[in-house]
């Protein structure tokens, strides 16, 4: 089948490359940009079902239906308390941003307790964001505003908040997602041109990753477009994935190539020749990897529910260029990719790998011993081990984050408190005494702190019947303007602290909500996020206590702990049935049901070995509060499925000796042919990846393995029943090299 597939793509060369660019030039122009869909906010992917965002449902009423469209105005003053002239300027600013396109609403959240600081929410519409929770364009015209508004020396004037972090955090994670793309094309490209040592070899391996992946990112815009969640992170992961399965397949038939040409083969004979030899490993290494990706969409957590297909779409569009694109290319070019170096026939046809395999041959037990010894060693980094960046921090360095800073300093628990929200099924003016009830447990509540409420909104405490009076008298609290009308019949201080109320008291009355700190730490720490669980009981106690019908956590450190949940829960689901998945295809490439399992085990190994070494540099050692959550899942689906790769490249061609060879001399006349390739694929996978484990475990630990097992590594095929030079001749392509040519050397020479 693929020699067919090789010589359709030596006829139609030119004819296969013209598609390939007119196809990438069209996805370009006419399907939308990946950058446009994706993103940027985990707390998008949880389901509408998770308790932090059933929350945030009760919350939108303070903050507008979508909070990730919201941001907040700050102004302070640092060396006193605010002038007239300030609050006059603020009342500009807030007017002026009323004012900006898409901007739906300002709503005044009164002074600080010091005086020294004024903050305002601003409500924009997120049907207008190009991105979700971001919108780069009004935030800087509201930026703009600040300056139109002619604040007076010494005022700072920050704009932070939800949409203001994340649009902040998307121009620097797209920045930094740029360095990444140029660092690993630079990589890759160097250490090509180190392995092949030639000139036109990388740049014919690099072209149909690269055209890959301008031909896989629209197309999984357009999927976006059609409701598969795209998260930033699929951008940066689709780069590296496609490069580093990209150059691997190039490494595979280019090398397998010029072994042929070794053993006296025409250039385009070789091609032929090499793709019925690798074409099969290269195409069920590709849909190893899909296969693993496509079991995310199973997730319940949204961002791997999208990602999982995202990058199986990018890989399926590898493999094809793979198969079509790389052997065209290949065809055209002919023995000139190789140029300057002349691959000629007679020439040895591997490296130094023989006297490695010769030892691993003769000691197994040793070798296999040491190999778990080390695995082992580093696994046990993962004592201890923790997971973190469940949320999004602000860029150092941005106006949000100053912004965030200011009110840190002058709103205790306004800079991100814990939400935390009941639901009354009648307004609250008809039963004040609830808000006294609520608040004493709250207040008297262990596990928080620093919990302010609508009868401490400014630090001016209010009674319940303070408040009702003055609903009364007054009207809605969020209807009153910043300076008290000629006429008030309250006190300017009262008044303030009344207007204040409406970020507590929605304006029908039905849900209240209180500010809190954790006591458990800091707002974002583990230990915070740990305490939600208890948090939410003590907040439940408190509603039953106040006849609440309805109550919820809103919080960052609350949509962590959901977050790590759902991504701890997908780990347990998706980790057994990729394994299994890996083991299927393992055992219909090789046709053998003991082998799989022992593969499946070393490359679990290895994965368990890279976090552990992971959890050593960054948490042990680099004092990190633990490794990325996405972290553990996305390494066991690419070490398990990328690191069957070379499994698969490795076991193949020992098949395919052992039909001519006992078993021994074929094992090390496979590692003596693929040693080079898999190290010089493994090296480019760790650039790309940072899993620096294919030397170990494909050709230290497999073979071992291999050797133990003997021909029981085929059971139950016939290979496994016989012994070589009496097996019938395999229906597929042989090793065997061209009549009349010289049988080549087995230990000399380059990889």
């Amino acid at each position: 089948m693929f020699e067919a597939i090789a010589r359709f793509d030596i006829r139609f060369r030119w004819l296969i490359v013209a598609v390939w660019v007119v196809g990438v030039v069209a996805g370009i122009r006419l399907l939308p940009s990946l950058s446009d869909v994706s993103r940027t906010s985990n707390n998008q992917f949880l389901a509408d079902s998770a308790p932090s965002q059933h929350a945030a449902g009760m919350a939108a009423p303070f903050q507008g239906h979508d909070a990730a469209a919201t941001a907040v105005i700050v102004a302070a003053r640092p060396d006193g308390p605010l002038t007239a002239d300030d609050h006059a300027a603020i009342d500009r600013i807030e007017a002026a941003v009323a004012r900006v396109p898409s901007v739906t609403q300002v709503r005044d959240q009164g002074a600080s307790a010091d005086g020294q600081a004024r903050k305002a929410l601003v409500v924009t519409d997120p049907a207008a964001a190009p991105a979700p929770g971001e919108n780069p364009t009004v935030v800087t015209a509201i930026r703009n505003a600040f300056t139109t508004a002619a604040p007076p020396a010494g005022l700072a004037v920050h704009l932070t908040g939800p949409l203001a972090q994340t649009t902040d955090t998307a121009a620097a994670s797209a920045q930094a997602g740029s360095n990444i793309r140029k660092f690993t094309l630079l990589f890759v490209i160097v250490l090509l041109f180190v392995v092949f040592r030639a000139a036109l070899a990388p740049l014919v391996t690099l072209i149909p990753a690269v055209l890959s992946l301008l031909l896989a990112g629209p197309l999984i815009a357009q999927a976006g477009k059609a409701g598969m969640p795209v998260s930033t992170a699929t951008q940066q992961l689709l780069v590296v994935l496609l490069l580093g399965a990209g150059t691997d397949y190039g490494l595979f038939l280019v090398f397998r190539i010029r072994e042929q040409i070794r053993r006296g083969a025409a250039p385009r004979d070789a091609l032929v020749t090499a793709m019925g030899r690798v074409g099969e490993s290269i195409t069920f290494s590709a849909l190893t990897v899909i296969a693993a990706l496509a079991c995310l969409a199973l997730a319940s957590f949204g961002l791997y529910r999208g990602l999982g297909p995202a990058l199986a779409l990018g890989l399926a569009v590898m493999l094809a260029a793979a198969l079509t694109l790389l052997p065209a290319l290949l065809a055209i070019l002919g023995r000139a990719v190789f140029w300057p170096s002349r691959p000629a026939a007679g020439q040895p046809t591997a490296g130094g790998w023989g006297r490695m395999a010769a030892r691993i041959v003769r000691h197994p037990v040793p070798v296999l011993v040491v190999g778990m010894a080390l695995f082992g060693a580093l696994a046990a980094g993962l004592t201890g081990f923790t997971t973190g960046g469940f949320t999004k921090t602000t860029t150092g360095g941005t106006d949000s984050a100053a912004g965030t800073g200011v009110l840190a300093v002058h709103f205790p628990t306004g800079s991100n408190p814990d939400s935390l929200l009941l639901h009354f099924s009648t307004p609250i003016w008809d039963h004040p005494t609830s808000l006294d009830t609520a608040g004493r447990h709250l207040a008297s509540a262990p596990d928080l702190h620093t919990v302010t409420g609508p009868l401490n909104p400014n630090g001016t405490p209010l009674s319940a019947d303070d408040l009702t009076s003055l609903h009364t008298r007054l009207g809605p609290a969020q209807n009153l303007p910043a300076a008290p009308p000629a006429g008030t019949p309250v006190s300017g201080s009262v008044y303030q602290a009344y207007r204040a109320t409406a970020q507590f008291i929605t304006a029908d009355g039905h849900t209240v909500r209180f500010y809190a700190l954790p006591a458990a730490g800091t707002l974002g720490s583990h230990p915070a996020i740990a305490a939600t669980p208890t948090l939410r009981a003590t907040l439940t106690d408190a509603a039953r206590a106040a006849d609440a019908d309805d109550s919820g956590v809103a919080s960052q450190d609350a949509a962590a702990y959901d977050i790590g949940h759902d991504s701890t829960t997908d780990l347990h689901t998706i980790v057994p049935l990729v394994l299994a998945v890996i083991a299927v295809l393992l055992a219909v490439l090789l046709r053998s049901l003991i082998a799989p399992l022992y593969l499946i085990v070393t490359v679990g190994l290895s994965y368990l070995a890279t976090l552990g070494f992971a959890a050593i540099v960054f948490v042990h050692l680099g004092g990190a509060d633990g490794v990325l959550f996405l972290i553990p899942i996305l390494l066991f689906v690419f070490a398990m499925a990328l690191g069957a790769d070379y499994n698969i490249l490795l076991m193949s061609r020992i098949r395919e000796e052992a039909h001519t060879h006992p078993l021994r001399e074929a094992l090390t006349r496979a590692i003596t042919h693929t040693g080079g390739t898999i190290t010089s694929a493994g090296l480019i996978l760790a650039g790309t990846f940072t899993v620096l484990d294919t030397f170990f475990v494909r050709t230290l630990l497999v073979p071992s393995c291999a050797v133990l097992l003997g021909r029981l590594n085929w059971w139950p095929s016939t290979l496994s029943r016989t012994t070589a030079g009496h097996t019938p001749p395999p229906t597929g392509p042989t090793t065997a090299p061209p009549a009349g040519s010289t049988p080549p050397p087995t230990t000399a020479g380059t990889p």
